[in-house]
């Protein structure tokens, strides 16, 4: 019974082999981008801008919206934008961007650079995810998020929903 299943198995390690080797059809033809091209596109936008549909999301390592929608989409989330004009939140020197994610609220705050984000941390009660001493009008308790230049805030009472938000933000920016 070992012989047969070591067979199976240095059979199956040797098609992997093979087929990790061969180059995919549409990689093989498809030529390199111009990189003096893509970093012409890349300047001038900073990490708080939406790149238009024809550049590329900025690669500077820090969050912009593009590059934290695409994060999350490819984490498996649904985002849609919500409708609703988008209150200023004590404690926050930036708006908020909102997003319903099912049944959950994602308001993201991307700052300029880390140091104005960690003046608005420094005078924040991050368990109410808000000035300290005061509130916020969160519907449910929200979740504080930081990585790099954004805070994120999760409203959901879905823990696994929330590790996986929490895990998809913190594994950082796209970096340069």
């Amino acid at each position: 019974m070992k012989s047969v299943l070591g067979c199976h198995f240095a059979a199956f390690a040797f098609s992997s082999l093979l087929l990790a080797c061969e180059p995919a059809p549409q990689q093989a033809s498809k030529a390199p981008p111009d990189a003096g091209a893509v970093a012409e596109r890349g300047q001038g936008a900073t990490s708080a801008t939406v790149s238009d549909s024809g550049s590329p999301c900025p690669r500077t390592g820090q969050w912009a919206v593009c590059s934290l929608e695409k994060r999350l989409e490819q984490s498996g989330f649904v985002l849609r934008k919500t409708g609703d004009k988008n209150p200023r939140r004590l404690g926050f020197t930036v708006q908020p961007l909102a997003y319903e994610l099912g049944r959950a609220r994602l308001e993201i705050f991307i700052y300029p650079d880390d140091a104005v984000l960690a003046r608005d941390v420094a005078r924040m009660d991050t368990i109410a995810v808000a000035p300290r001493g005061q509130a916020n009008d969160w519907e449910i308790p929200p979740r504080f998020i930081r990585s790099a230049n954004l805070i994120a805030v999760f409203l959901t009472r879905n823990e696994q929903q929330a590790e996986r938000l929490t895990l998809a933000v913190t594994a950082g920016p796209p970096q340069r």
